[in-house]
């Protein structure tokens, strides 16, 4: 994926989820707007039948038809032009406010026509058992002589309370958000570090092959020379040479390779082949590398066909039978099982070599994973050849497992989908 496609897909992402949680934030505050209307509604029906109440055995009528009026969002004063008992009013405000589910504490208080003045009536507490007293000054009205007043002290706690839900879902949209920033974050950064480290490796084998080249060419001219040949041991050191630089060459390969394949898949040039010839061609090699190495096959039929591209085929053969080979201390014995079970080909390597601990057996195909053991120290290597194996058997959707024989060694096993 290019990096001008991955920044608009982050900030696309962005873009979307502030969309979503400015639109929650929006939505909220006109839930909250709705709720405090749904709360003035209730008051104000509520507060109307206490004074209807009020006038119940009266004399007269109410003077006026709408007595209600808010003063504030937490703020009613009734307009009642009649004689009325502080008992009675408390009553009739709890059984009605009661009736219209208004839960939250609210406090009233009277005209005093003597006084002139506001005369405190009590502090009703619905969530409290105990009496809660407080002192809280009422305005007196003009033009009213016989009216009271009520209070929701705690209209705001009670409207928050009843939008848990959506506070809840707000809640959640910043956490989503800050997640997706943070995971955003620690891909830049994991990107960026897999670049220095691409860049690194790039660098590191270009400026290995450089010098290599020329020890390979040196030496190849070297042991034509006849002096060389006519001595065995100078013939052998050199020989050496050779092989190791052959060796030091083929692992800087691979790792570029696999820096390669990190930042864009390997192409593979798949063509139908018989497999059996290629295995026996590998085997081959291996033996020139390892004679005292017994590498068999065991297959029903030669004519097994798979669709794949030979070159990576071929080194995936030679990595599996290559660390069969290294990692055995009696004489190496390895058989290849080739059999069709249900439409899949399987191919077995089956060695008898150390074996790998239960624990450890998971991650031999993670890169530059190597297993401490016996011959650990013996066998080089970057832990990159497994890796490249799991890989090409991704690439072309083939499964790869590994486990532990009942005696000793372990078993590869490749499941490649059959298509006669």
């Amino acid at each position: 994926m290019k990096i001008n496609r991955l920044n608009s897909i982050i900030l696309l992402g962005l873009i979307a989820i502030i969309s979503i949680l400015v639109a929650q934030l929006l939505w909220t505050k006109e839930a909250f707007t709705l709720e405090q209307k749904k709360l003035s509604q209730k008051a104000h029906i509520a507060l109307l039948e206490v004074a209807r109440k009020l006038y119940e055995g009266k004399d007269h009528e109410p003077s006026c038809q709408n007595p209600v009026k808010k003063v504030s969002n937490d703020y009613y004063i009734v307009n009642i032009d009649n004689e009325f008992e502080p008992d009675i009013l408390e009553f009739y405000l709890k059984s009605e406010f009661k009736k219209m589910n208004i839960t939250t504490d609210f406090e009233y208080a009277m005209y005093n026509c003597q006084s002139d003045e506001m005369v405190y009536g009590n502090y009703i507490s619905l969530t409290q058992k105990e009496k809660v007293k407080k002192t809280v000054s009422f305005p007196k009205h003009k033009n009213l002589v016989y009216y009271f007043a009520v209070r929701f002290p705690n209209e705001t706690t009670y409207l928050f309370s009843s939008m848990r839900f959506w506070f809840v879902l707000s809640t959640a949209l910043i956490l989503i958000l800050l997640i997706y920033v943070y995971s955003i974050f620690k891909l830049l950064q994991q990107k960026k570090y897999s670049e220095l480290q691409r860049d690194f490796i790039n660098n590191m084998t270009h400026e290995f092959k450089t010098p290599l080249s020329s020890i390979l060419i040196a030496s190849k001219y070297l042991i034509e020379q006849n002096p060389i040949k006519e001595d065995k041991k100078l013939h052998t050191y050199t020989d050496i040479i050779i092989n190791q630089s052959n060796k030091l060459n083929n692992h800087i390969e691979k790792i570029l390779n696999i820096a390669k394949s990190d930042y864009a898949p390997l192409e593979l040039k798949k063509e139908t082949v018989l497999i059996v010839p290629i295995i026996e061609e590998t085997i081959q090699n291996i033996q020139l590398k390892y004679p005292e190495a017994t590498v068999k096959i065991e297959t029903l039929s030669p004519d097994y066909q798979i669709e794949t591209d030979v070159f990576h085929f071929h080194n995936l053969l030679y990595n599996l039978l290559d660390n069969a080979v290294k990692y055995c201390i009696e004489k190496p014995e390895i058989v290849v099982k080739i059999a069709l079970e249900n439409q899949i080909l399987k191919l077995a390597f089956i060695d008898n070599g150390i074996g790998i601990p239960s624990k450890n057996i998971s991650f031999i195909f993670d890169k530059f994973y190597r297993v401490k053991n016996e011959k650990s120290n013996e066998v080089n290597g970057f832990g990159l050849g497994l890796y490249y194996v799991k890989e090409i058997c991704s690439l072309q959707n083939w499964k790869i497992k590994a486990e532990n024989n009942p005696e000793k060694g372990i078993t590869i096993t490749l499941s490649i989908p059959y298509k006669k």
